[in-house]
This record gives structure tokens, C-alpha cells and sequence, in this order.
């Protein structure tokens, strides 16, 4: 029953709230997917005029098998950050800031050389915000990143034989950014 009062209390308090109009977003990169079909989403809350928090998830388990041998691209990469928009939330130009953390697996395309490991950093992004209609956007933007690799290269994508392990850092461009959002 103090469940139920509970439930019941905190609905009317969500409801006697007064809605702002387009608080969150959900989006998708297309041109992660030329990247051999990485598929990605993005979840946006504008919480202030001029800013918005986000949380991004990449993923790309798929290898290829040609005449040559296998090439792949996989990936699981999160990302948590934040946009500050001069003019307003979701609409015109924006720069962005986030920490990020990816596991990669990449390699079979000129050689069969294969490299896997993880990165953890963090990284800038600049864009605009075109607005289509009441609820889509079309961003378009760039990104780089900076941070550390642990990582590991192996003879081929199949054989297991390390040629190389280690870590260093790194300063890779990392965002292409032509994305379709839905605000509501």
C-alpha cells in the first residue's frame, strides 16, 4: 500500500510540473554507418537555453570475409558530454566536450594485420543544427579526441600470434558528424 501512495505522489508531482517543449532528443549518425555499419545512437537532454547533456553508444560486431581473408572495423564505444549552443538547445551552431571509452578490434584491409585494444579519453566536437521541422533536426559537425591506447597487433585476424603489445597516447579525428535527431 506505501508503495502505491508512493507511485501515486510521485505522478502528481510529475504532472502538476509545467513541460518545456523539446527536452530530449534521440539521435543516429549515418555516417557512422558507411564505417562498414556502426550502429549508433545518441540520447540528448537540454536542461538549460544553452546546454544539453548527452550519452552516446557505437557498435560494430561485424567482420567481412573476401578472397584475401577477413577485415573488420568492430567497435563498443561509450561517450557521456555536453553542448553549449549559443543561440538556443537544438538549433544552430554548438560545441561540444566529452570523456569517451571505446574497445576496438580493426584490421584486415591492406594487410592481414590485425590491431584490438581500449582507448579512454576525451574529445571536442563542433557542428550546427539544421531544423527540418517542429521534431527533426539534421546536425552536421566534426570531432577529434585525445587519450590513452592499450593495445595489441596480431600477425592476422585468426592466427593469435602477437607481433606487438603496449600502450601510448593518441590524437585521432573520431567524429563525422551528418546525424538525424528527433526532438521531443
Amino acid at each position: 500500500m506505501n508503495k502505491v501512495c508512493l507511485l501515486l505522489c510521485a505522478l502528481l508531482m510529475l504532472a502538476g510540473r509545467s513541460a518545456r517543449a523539446q527536452e530530449f532528443s534521440l539521435s543516429t549518425n549515418a555516417a557512422d554507418y558507411a564505417q562498414l555499419g556502426t550502429l549508433n545512437i545518441e540520447a540528448a537532454y537540454g536542461f538549460a537555453r544553452h546546454w544539453s547533456v548527452l550519452l552516446g553508444l557505437k557498435y560494430n560486431p561485424f567482420s567481412f570475409e573476401t578472397a584475401r581473408g577477413r577485415f573488420q572495423s568492430r567497435q563498443r564505444l561509450v561517450r557521456a558530454g555536453a553542448r553549449w549552443w549559443p543561440w538556443h538547445v537544438y538549433s544552430g551552431w554548438w560545441l561540444g566536450a566529452r570523456a569517451q571509452w571505446q574497445e576496438y578490434s580493426r584490421g584486415g584491409f591492406s594487410s592481414p594485420v590485425t590491431t584490438e585494444g581500449d582507448r579512454l579519453g576525451g574529445g571536442l566536437s563542433a557542428g550546427y543544427a539544421y531544423m527540418l521541422g517542429k521534431h527533426w533536426n539534421l546536425d552536421v559537425g566534426i570531432g577529434a579526441w585525445v587519450g590513452y591506447d592499450r593495445y595489441r597487433s596480431y600477425s592476422c585476424p585468426t592466427c593469435g600470434t602477437v607481433r606487438v603489445s603496449g600502450g601510448k597516447y593518441f590524437f585521432l579525428p573520431d567524429d563525422f558528424i551528418l546525424s538525424i535527431a528527433y526532438i521531443f
